[in-house]
């Protein structure tokens, strides 16, 4: 790699729906943290898991044992309340990605409002870092609430790419991706490591994955779901290939 060349980009997995497939049977197969290893040993650089507070997905004695067996490092989303601040400040995961969370949601349909919840979110954001966890906000790539997340005292902001992966069409899809992009360049310029995530595939990717502020994807649905067709080894394979050719 050149001096002028970006830095490389890591590929965090989230294994929730290997989690939300358990559950749909109860008992104990298949087991995320099996899961979770294999990404690890596949070539993962994190795994991120996502305890909800109705438990659908991500059980607390999941994450205790990721916690406990990984050696790549662990990103705990969850949201910013009392009960969770607490959970993460005992088990002192690598990192606390803070994001929305409706219980009548399907997933997370949007970027935190950092502006509008500042009050409730600077203790829970200073708690962690007391704790020596990374703080990430998973916000919308717009200017104001990047700028609430470094006055907060968040390291990192995951751009949530949702509206992007979404667009109908590649007019709507090249403003989302010209949002993003601004959006990235703002953040790093305020002093926050940027992160991006939400509805990426091995189509779709590569342009995010180009944006040379960005130094982290976090992606799960689209590799558990492809797994099942490929396994779970040559997907963590083929995706990292994609997004380091993009890179450049």
């Amino acid at each position: 790699m050149s001096a002028s060349s970006p830095a490389a980009i890591r590929l965090g997995v989230n294994i929730d729906h290997v989690a939300t497939v358990r559950n749909a049977r109860g008992g104990t197969h298949p087991d995320p943290v099996r899961a979770a290893l294999l990404a690890q040993k596949s070539g993962a650089d994190g795994i991120t898991a996502h305890l909800r507070e109705d438990r659908r997905h991500i059980r607390d004695a999941d994450l205790e044992r990721l916690r406990a067996e990984l050696a790549i490092p662990l990103n705990m989303e969850m949201a910013a309340t009392e009960e969770m601040t607490t959970i993460a400040a005992r088990l002192r995961p690598h990192a606390c990605c803070l994001v929305p969370e409706r219980r009548q949601e399907v997933t997370t349909e949007g970027g935190l409002d950092v502006l509008g919840q500042a009050r409730t979110l600077a203790p829970r954001i200073a708690r962690l870092n007391g704790a020596g966890i990374r703080v990430s906000l998973f916000i919308d790539p717009d200017a104001a609430q990047i700028e609430a997340a470094a006055e907060l005292g968040a390291a990192v902001v995951e751009l949530h790419t949702g509206a992007y992966a979404d667009a109908p069409d590649a007019a709507a899809r090249a403003t989302e991706l010209g949002r993003l992009a601004t959006g990235a360049a703002h953040a790093a310029h305020c002093g926050l490591e940027v992160h991006a995530g939400h509805g990426l595939t091995y189509d779709n990717v590569p342009p995010i994955a180009a944006l040379p502020q960005v130094m982290e994807l976090n992606i799960g649905h689209f590799l558990i779901g492809q797994a099942i067709f490929d396994g779970l080894p040559a997907v963590i394979r083929h995706m990292k290939a994609v997004i380091a050719a993009a890179r450049g």
